[in-house]
């Protein structure tokens, strides 16, 4: 039976759902099983052209769409781009600004902590990949009788809908690669996208190519007690 909370007419609340119980054993075990799975997920430059099916990336997203945000609001939207003429309009407009990023427009500390990593401004993946999927932060909302609306804690709500949709991708067997060429705002244009709406990232997606290889830096992870403090 629903439940309808004292002095807050529009609050309505169903049984808690899919509750799951497992022994402290068993927590342990599945906490383990999932860091060992990500242990296995690897940021990559070097894709194939092996085709994904749409499928593939329909449940992806729909798990990306199951964040928590900010009132619910869901401030996301997704355009998955795999037709060949679109990303190769992504890929020239993101490597002019990344040539001038490189060309001194970073600054040398920046530049020099990308160093270890060996990226430059050509950017191959975004044509070769199967996938570009780009993110889009509603910066408001627009309703139905044109009214603007508020959303609430769009960098982070957006941000955690990122990241489940990378982790969705790497358990289907897909590498990822985040891709953040500033400005973005030619992705408006390109993607179809309205004005209140600003580009959060291009999500780099596909197999792995045969040959790719990652930077050893990549790989270097803090322990535990440089990234948790418990009280």
């Amino acid at each position: 039976m629903s439940q309808a909370r004292i002095g807050v007419p529009d609050y309505e609340a169903i049984p808690l759902p899919d509750r799951r119980h497992f022994s402290d054993a068993e927590m342990v075990e599945r906490a383990e099983r999932f860091l060992a799975e990500m242990k296995t997920r690897h940021t990559v430059r070097d894709f194939a052209p092996t085709p994904v099916p749409r499928g593939v990336i329909e449940a992806c997203l729909l798990t990306a769409g199951r964040a928590p945000s900010g009132a619910n609001h869901q401030p996301w939207h997704f355009v998955a781009v795999g037709e060949p003429a679109v990303k190769k309009r992504i890929r020239e407009a993101a490597e002019a600004e990344e040539k001038a990023f490189y060309a001194g427009k970073a600054g040398d500390e920046w530049l020099s902590d990308l160093a270890p990593l060996g990226t430059d401004s050509d950017k191959p993946f975004l044509e070769t990949a199967p996938w570009l999927v780009v993110v889009f932060a509603e910066r408001y909302r627009i309703e139905a009788n044109r009214k603007i609306g508020k959303n609430y804690y769009i960098g982070e709500s957006v941000g955690i809908a990122t990241g489940m949709l990378i982790t969705a991708l790497h358990c289907a067997g897909l590498a990822t690669l985040t891709h953040t060429p500033n400005p973005m705002r030619f992705l408006n244009q390109i993607c179809g996208r309205p004005e209140n709406e600003k580009p959060y990232l291009i999500l780099v997606a596909g197999h792995a190519a045969d040959d790719a290889t990652v930077p050893r830096h990549a790989k270097v992870k803090k322990p535990l007690e440089e990234i948790a403090t418990f009280l």
